[in-house]
C-alpha cells in the first residue's frame, strides 16, 4: 500500500495552507503545529512533511524550533524542506530531528554541492521537484528556472538519487485531484526511484488511484485540514 504522510506547512510559527504556492493566499489553520502533528500520530500516521515557508521564499530556513518541539513531541518521521542551502544547515536540522530533507532550489542553482550532500548524506536527501508543466520552479515557487524535471531526475540518478518529491505547482491546494499523468510518466521512466506525489488531493480515491499507479507516498495536506479527507479514513488505509 502507497505510504501517506500529512503535510504541515509554517508560516511565523503557525500550521497554514496556501493555494498554488501563492503566499497572498495563506490561511491559517492552527497555531500549535505540534497539536496537529500529535493529531496525525494519534490515528496511526507515522511520517509527516513539514514545509518551512519562511525559509523557502528567504533562502534561510526560519522555522527549526518548529521541528524541534515536533520531533521532541511525537514519534513521526519527519522530512524538512525550506530554506537548506548550506552543510551546516543539515547538520543543524539532523540534530533538531529531521530524518530527510527535502531540497529544491539549491539543487538548480548549486548543483555540484548538491552532488556532494547526495555522496555524503544518501538516503536523507531528497529532490524537491516542484514543478510548472515539466519544468522545475525554485524559492517557493517564486522563480522559474528552464530545467526540465525529466532531466534533472534522470542526471542525478547518475549521482545517486533515490527520493524524489514532485509537486505540480497548478495542481497544489486546489483540491481538484493530483497530476496523474505527470507521476505515470515518472513512474514508467523511473523505475527505481522513490516517488512522493504532491498537490492536489482532493478526496481518497485520489490515493487509491496514485497507489495503483505504484507511486510509493502520498502527501495530503489542504484536504485533511478543509476535512474533504477526515483522518478517520487515512487510518483506515494505514490498517
Amino acid at each position: 500500500m502507497i505510504n501517506i504522510t500529512p503535510a504541515i506547512d509554517i508560516i511565523g510559527g503557525k500550521c497554514v495552507r496556501l493555494t498554488q504556492g501563492d503566499y497572498s493566499t495563506k490561511k491559517i489553520y492552527s497555531a500549535n503545529p505540534l497539536e496537529v502533528a500529535r493529531s496525525f500520530e494519534d490515528h496511526g500516521i507515522k511520517n509527516l512533511h513539514l514545509v518551512d515557508l519562511d525559509g523557502a521564499k528567504t533562502g534561510k530556513v526560519a522555522n527549526q524550533k518548529v521541528l524541534e518541539d515536533i520531533a521532541t513531541g511525537t514519534n513521526l518521521h519527519i522530512d524538512f524542506g525550506g530554506g537548506i542551502t548550506t552543510t551546516a544547515d543539515i547538520e543543524s536540522l539532523i540534530n533538531a530531528g529531521a530524518r530527510q530533507m527535502n531540497i529544491g532550489s539549491l539543487a538548480v542553482k548549486d548543483p555540484e554541492c548538491f552532488i556532494e550532500w547526495i555522496k555524503v548524506y544518501g538516503d536523507k536527501i531528497i529532490l524537491s521537484a516542484d514543478v510548472n508543466g515539466e519544468s522545475i520552479a525554485v524559492r517557493g515557487w517564486q522563480e522559474a528556472s528552464e530545467i526540465n524535471l525529466f532531466t534533472m531526475v534522470s542526471g542525478l540518478l547518475q549521482h545517486g538519487i533515490k527520493y524524489v518529491t514532485c509537486t505540480d505547482i497548478a495542481t497544489d491546494g486546489m483540491l481538484q485531484g493530483p497530476s496523474f499523468a505527470l507521476y505515470e510518466k515518472l513512474r514508467a521512466e523511473f523505475k527505481t526511484l522513490y516517488i512522493t506525489a504532491s498537490g492536489g488531493i482532493h478526496k481518497i480515491n485520489d490515493i487509491h488511484q496514485l497507489n495503483l499507479m505504484n507511486i510509493d507516498n502520498v502527501i495530503v495536506g489542504k484536504a485533511i485540514y478543509e476535512g474533504h479527507i477526515p483522518l478517520s479514513e487515512l487510518a483506515e488505509l494505514l490498517k
